[in-house]
């Protein structure tokens, strides 16, 4: 069956719930679009990925190489969203998140609030018939052979309810052959009325095809031509073996706390054996699809909804149902902010009070995979760009459990907490004269061993420029309040006297972007711990949709505030629901208020309102620097054994050099750059490869040997 027709299944269930309420009054909307898919449309894979990819076992999955979309060379499809934000605390970093947006980020056209089959994740085709290594042989039930993966329903977006479920088939070729579609070639005009002698071709003139074609196909003309034309002509029939796909695993929707609830875990691990004959063959394919349904009740409707997120998909022989360990250890989740408050603060407040603006210690999520106890050793660096600071920590060695006895590695010893909690080694750099700077941090965990498939690396960018923000970036909701007239403000704290110069909002796209939409802007002074006195206020202010991703819009205020302490900055609802970006990844709400009844109230939802204060006198520092182009840069195949084919899209890079990286940032291999590789001579394990061209612009790409 096509993805076109399996679209078109669908079974009776309404979606009720739009998002989420607290006390009737502070609301969270889906969001309508992925502006990170926007930005980055689906790019043309390659004819070589198309046609020559067929895999072979091991299949090995875990989304932590490619970002925003699959593999090519794993996938055939890139309907999924690959992405750090909307998992909760998967295996490692990454997962493939499903819901109702296409593969360029929009609402499908498809969408209703009937379940409808919204994304697809569909494998390129596996050797299942057989292996080549160590030596060839032919598979069969007795080699054992499971799927695995891990899986969580909501995460960090919205609930699917029961209708809305995640199904699992696997294809099989059947041995026919079945009519797939019609070949056509271009034919120019000028041939036909040559040999018939006329002028032009007019409408339901039959032509016949071009020799070489098959003879028994005609073309009835739809319209006039004539000389200088190109007409597709019908040549001949293209079949395709016959695949069938059968449901072998599905779960209905439900939410994140009662999933948790029901297993004890964030993700679940599910283990299917493969037993039936007909899918031993070389045609062998797996597919993940889930259904949506978009409720159209209310005017914020139409968002995106029913997320599921999937990990960690591991097809392999010699396997038993118990086989649910991995020979890794890797980080989970998104690298902390060394900052107490806030993700990022001015320069000039951090410097004013570097000890206070600091935690003591972060936090991180450890995990090994593997069914034994392991002595993993930790460490930390930091090194600052563009200066001369630079500095590390060593959390020594530590043994770290199985992940499938006690999680993620605890704090409660001074061990685990040298490693899980380590502490802030050192403060930043205070230079006095500077108004900016910024830190790359990169954490490493590994065994003592170092054992390639037992490291992994986290990198955060510490950034002090001239705003505060407790938000990373990238919403996975809307926030809105209600009714109109009802009043919402951030804290922020001026450690030292300064003015307020801009206020920076990111608005998500709706559905509904009329523009009888408008809201007040205001500063508030502190009284008390709560917004006081009105400071300043700009009214009857419009949402902008900024066409970068996750664009924040700047309010520049007609004068400069002059603030020192606790201040606010918020606005009053005046008419219409506004969507404005909401992270919820980063947990502030102890600093957003509410008031819609003349009495200020904290924000009873976990997250970040994205919301910024621009101090000093502008311009704003520290802008986003531009994204690379998402995956501009592939390995082919990957995993790769002893040679791999290195393929640059639409990069507009002149590659020069290229380097192969270990996962301690060693550089272990150099040259100049070609389109193939050597790596033989490689033990197995993760490595990056960086191509830096003639202008000194960089890509990388993560790649994996396996033998």
């Amino acid at each position: 069956m096509s993805n076109t027709s399996l679209r078109k299944l669908a079974f009776v269930g309404f979606l009720s719930l739009l998002g989420v309420v607290v006390q009737g009054q502070e609301k969270l909307i889906n969001l309508y679009s992925n502006p990170m898919l926007i930005e980055h449309p689906v790019q043309k894979t390659s004819a070589a990925i198309l046609t020559d990819t067929i895999l072979h076992l091991p299949f090995f999955e875990d989304f932590s190489v490619n970002t925003l979309r699959p593999d090519p060379g794993k996938w055939e499809d890139n309907f999924v969203f690959v992405n750090k934000d909307f998992p909760i605390n998967p295996p490692n970093t990454g997962a493939a998140t499903f819901d109702v947006l296409d593969a360029n980020g929009k609402l499908y056209s498809t969408s209703s609030s009937v379940p409808f089959i919204a994304d697809l994740l569909t494998s390129r085709a596996i050797r299942l018939d057989s292996v080549f290594q160590p030596q060839p042989a032919a598979l069969g039930v007795a080699d054992s052979i499971y799927f695995s993966f891990w899986y969580q329903p909501q995460g960090r977006g919205d609930q699917p309810e029961a209708e809305d479920s995640l199904v699992l088939q696997f294809g099989y070729l059947t041995g026919q052959m079945v009519f797939d579609h019609i070949a056509y070639t271009d034919v120019w005009a000028d041939d036909y009325l040559l040999a018939m002698g006329v002028e032009q071709i007019n409408p339901l003139d039959t032509l016949f095809p071009p020799e070489g074609c098959n003879p028994n196909l005609i073309f009835i003309s739809d319209r006039v031509y004539t000389w200088g034309d190109l007409i597709q002509i019908p040549c001949d029939s293209v079949f395709v073996p016959e695949q069938k796909w059968q449901t072998v695993w599905s779960a209905p929707g439900m939410s994140f706390n009662a999933f948790r609830e029901q297993y004890s875990a964030d993700f679940s691990q599910v283990m299917i054996p493969i037993v039936e004959d007909h899918f031993f063959n070389s045609g062998f394919k797996f597919r993940f699809y889930n259904y949506g349904s978009v409720s159209g009740t209310y005017q914020e409707a139409g968002g995106n909804v029913d997320q599921w997120n999937v990990d960690f998909i591991y097809l392999n022989r010699n396997r038993t149902k118990s086989d649910t360990s991995y020979p890794m250890v890797s980080f989970s989740g998104r690298a902390p902010s060394f900052l107490k408050r806030y993700e990022s603060m001015p320069y000039k407040q951090y410097l004013a009070a570097p000890s206070t603006a600091i935690k003591e210690t972060i936090s991180l999520n450890i995990t090994n995979l593997s069914s034994l106890t392991l002595k993993t050793r930790y460490r930390y660096v930091v090194e600052q760009a563009g200066g001369s600071q630079s500095f590390n920590y060593n959390g020594g060695i530590c043994a770290l459990a199985p992940f499938a006895q006690s999680s993620y590695q605890k704090c409660d010893d001074d061990c685990g907490a040298k490693h899980a909690c380590p502490e802030v080694a050192e403060l930043f750099a205070l230079e006095f004269g500077q108004d900016s700077a910024s830190f790359l941090i990169r954490h490493y965990i590994s065994d003592t061993l170092e054992s390639p498939n037992l490291i992994d690396s986290l990198v955060y960018r510490q950034g002090f420029y001239n705003y505060f923000a407790y938000d990373d970036g990238t919403p996975e909701a809307g926030y809105s309040i209600q009714p109109n007239g009802a009043f919402v403000a951030m804290q922020f704290n001026m450690i030292v006297p300064d003015t307020l110069y801009a206020v920076q909002m990111l608005f998500n796209r709706t559905n509904d972007e009329s523009t009888n939409k408008y809201f007040d802007l205001i500063v508030w002074t502190d009284r008390n711990g709560r917004p006081g006195d009105v400071a300043y206020r700009k009214v009857r202010q419009r949402p902008h949709y900024e066409d970068t991703r996750y664009g924040f819009t700047t309010f520049v205020l007609d004068e400069p505030i002059a603030l020192s302490g606790n201040f606010y900055i918020g606005f009053m609802r005046e008419s219409g629901t506004v969507s404005y970006g909401f992270d919820r990844v980063n947990d502030s709400r102890k600093y957003l208020f509410y008031n819609t009844d003349g009495v200020w109230t904290n924000s009873q939802i976990e997250g970040t309102l994205m919301i910024r204060a621009v101090t000093g006198k502008g311009p704003i520092l520290g802008q986003p620097e531009p994204v690379a182009k998402e995956n501009s840069l592939r390995v082919i195949p990957n995993p790769a054994s002893h040679h791999i084919r290195i393929e640059i899209i639409d990069s507009g890079i002149r590659p020069a050099i290229m380097q192969v990286f270990d996962l301690t940032g060693r550089v272990i291999m150099a040259a100049t750059y070609s389109n193939t590789l050597d790596v033989s001579q490689l033990s197995p394990g993760v490595y990056f490869i960086s191509v830096s061209g003639e202008d000194s612009d960089k890509m990388m790409a993560k790649f994996m040997i396996s033998r």
